[in-house]
């Protein structure tokens, strides 16, 4: 398959280069990891095992790569705005386009531009950093959930997710995207929120019991409107100790928003807290919690700017 991976940071560089590895055709659209990525490839540090890819096709704009089977976006949410310009040369008759990207609202962004018919979406559970231009730690996890926008073909989801799980990477299709995107936004709204406020990694949360309690309640938060979003099946409250348990072997994790915060750029606020926050009026439904958190970050967003 000929993929286009837009949006190369740490995820869409882990992804693209298991791809690339499995035999497929991966073109990088890349921008300060030009130089690095094009004369010394990407290396992949990995609890699966590392890896070096001497040789990688990275381009500078989308017109040079030209219309591909599958395009990989895995942009911020924030650079949302660029999808026509990034994303458009890339699509021919028969392209398809994943977003594995944070949050709510990217597959409706996509649809408005290319049409409903080619947009898939990707819940990615990935546990990974950047180290430097083209090298990629990946500490764990991995797997993704794929799902349908809108009446897709099956035939054409099946196809992504062979793809997908013959580079290794567990890709499991569902029927209920939105519930997806649900169920990671009950883990990635209190850590990606807090870690990214307070600078400290998901294990300092856990360690403390007043914040370990408030990570659970923001979970429930979470749940409570997502079960308001006419989900195929409601999601049940248990996830959140689930989730609260299994975090905490995570260690000193630092989730993407915190790095983010750290490194001076600016953090996917509205796809991970405000866009939540719009469905939860629409239902007149309060998350008190959530909503002290998007006020924090949009005030740090504010003084950075």
């Amino acid at each position: 398959m000929r993929i286009a991976v837009v949006g190369a940071g740490a995820l869409g560089l882990y992804y693209g280069a298991l791809l690339q590895k499995s035999g497929n055709e991966v073109n990088f659209l890349l921008r300060s990891d030009y130089e690095a990525v094009s004369s010394g490839g990407i290396t992949v540090y990995s609890i699966n095992g590392d890896f070096h890819l001497a040789e990688v096709k990275g381009f500078r704009t989308p017109t040079e790569i030209g219309p591909v089977d599958l395009v990989l976006v895995g942009l911020k949410t924030f650079a949302n705005e660029y999808f026509n310009a990034l994303i458009s040369p890339l699509v021919g008759p028969d392209t398809l386009i994943l977003t594995l990207q944070n949050g709510l609202g990217n597959e409706e962004k996509l649809a408005d531009i290319f049409g409903k018919d080619k947009i898939f979406g990707g819940v990615a559970f990935l546990c990974s950093y950047r180290v430097k231009p083209g090298v990629i730690k990946h500490l764990g996890e991995g797997r993704v959930l794929l799902g349908k926008f809108a009446q897709n073909n099956s035939t054409r989801t099946e196809k992504i997710a062979s793809c997908f799980c013959r580079a290794g990477i567990k890709c499991l299709v569902v029927s209920d995207l939105k519930r997806a995107r649900w169920e990671k936004l009950v883990w990635n709204i209190p850590f990606n929120g807090l870690c990214a406020l307070m600078e400290k990694p998901v294990d300092a949360f856990l360690k403390f019991e007043p914040t370990r309690r408030l990570i659970h309640e923001i979970m429930l938060e979470v749940i409570t409107v997502a079960n308001t979003q006419s989900l195929v099946e409601e999601i049940p409250f248990s996830l959140a100790e689930k989730l609260v348990t299994s975090s905490s072997k995570m260690g000193q994790y630092k989730p993407s928003m915190m790095i983010d915060r750290i490194q001076g750029r600016p953090m996917e606020i509205e796809a991970i807290f405000g866009i939540p926050l719009q469905f939860a009026e629409e239902k007149r439904i309060q998350m008190p919690r959530v909503r002290q958190i998007y006020a924090l970050l949009r005030l740090i967003e504010e003084n950075t700017d």
